[in-house]
């Protein structure tokens, strides 16, 4: 999917929803068995209730690949069934030496394929090279994230007055362009965005930490907006656990409604 289709979408719907099917067997309904088919059963109920009120999914790989071949199975299953017209990123967090990253890409844009990836920044350059060679397709680094443990690395000062995260945004964003770089800006830090938005005016930020993690739409929007929106608010638990019941997937529609309600309204 390119950048322009994107925006497209954004425009169209006036929603930059991305619901994150971050499926615990655990939590799932009652009513509905704890393995893969009941996972693969949740995931399409998710997302033909909550898909006209979003424009991305974001597949957090690790609840699937703890479960083995059938977690493998179950999200191959979840991304077939996404629409063609939503923006699916594989939440893996990926990144290493060169030919192990060209491997990384190989599974999340070839095997499995996804539209973008996350990955971590800290082994440099050509450590991201390898996802970057897909056209089409786009990195989502890590940029400022909305964890506690952020304070322990990203959120150091260097000798040059800036933090760690802005100076890995700053370099990371001149090795390709906004048509195949993102960044990961956790939305619990909306006084930051302000600043990375003079760093990275044209990129895309995902925003993870809205809904269940307690961060502001309202300050995210306003302080993390560009001309082309160039937002993707993640939420995950706060729609896909809505309800436990067997009314589940109509509990979610309505919450992505709501956000998408309020997304629409701060962009008017």
């Amino acid at each position: 999917m390119t950048k322009q289709f994107l925006v497209d979408q954004i425009k169209a719907k006036q929603s930059y929803l991305c619901v994150g099917l971050d499926t615990d067997l655990e939590k799932l309904p009652a009513h509905l068995p704890k393995n893969k088919e009941g996972v693969i059963a949740f995931n399409k109920a998710i997302i033909d209730a909550t898909a006209p009120y979003c424009v991305s999914y974001k597949i957090n790989t690790a609840f699937y690949e703890s479960q083995g071949v059938a977690g493998w199975e179950a999200m191959e299953a979840t991304l077939a069934h996404i629409p063609s017209t939503h923006f699916t990123i594989a939440d893996a967090k990926r990144g290493d030496i060169g030919n192990t990253s060209a491997q990384y890409a190989k599974t999340f844009f070839e095997v499995l394929p996804f539209d973008a990836i996350t990955v971590a920044p800290y082994m440099g350059k050509d450590s991201i090279e390898p996802f970057l060679a897909y056209s089409n397709k786009f990195t989502i680094v890590l940029g400022l994230t909305s964890n506690a443990g952020s304070a322990n690395f990203e959120q150091q000062k260097l000798s040059n007055g800036q933090f760690l995260y802005e100076s890995v945004m700053e370099q990371v964003s001149s090795w390709s362009s906004a048509d195949q770089l993102m960044f990961v800006v956790g939305a619990t830090k909306p006084e930051d965005f302000a600043g990375i938005r003079k760093i990275i005016p044209n990129h895309f930020l995902l925003v993870p930490g809205v809904g269940a993690q307690g961060g502001s739409l309202e300050e995210v929007t306003k302080y993390g907006k560009n001309k082309d929106i160039g937002l993707l608010v993640n939420a995950s638990r706060a729609i896909i656990f809505a309800s436990s019941k067997e009314n589940f997937a109509e509990e979610a529609a309505m919450q992505a409604k709501q956000y998408a309600l309020e997304m629409k309204a701060l962009l008017g």
